[in-house]
């Protein structure tokens, strides 16, 4: 099990200054998460979405997630 808390520090650390929302949706290693950021600018969606995983990678690779509904988008 992950806390939404640790999801929150290990995405900030990949994209600092990233807005980042993370929902559990049941059990600890059901989320979802919403990531806005200036570095997304240019990128296309699974270009963000793989910066996301690259911050959870252990995360996603031992299963401690188990699902991830990601939204990513740049600030308005």
């Amino acid at each position: 099990m992950i806390t939404v808390q640790e999801v929150t520090v290990l995405i900030q650390r990949s994209i600092p200054d990233a807005q980042i929302d993370v929902k559990d949706m049941g059990g600890g290693d059901h989320l979802e998460v919403n990531v806005v950021s200036a570095k997304f600018a240019g990128l296309s969606l699974v270009q963000q979405h793989q910066l996301v995983y690259g911050a959870l990678k252990n995360e996603l690779k031992t299963e401690t997630i188990h699902a991830l509904a990601l939204k990513t988008s740049i600030p308005h």
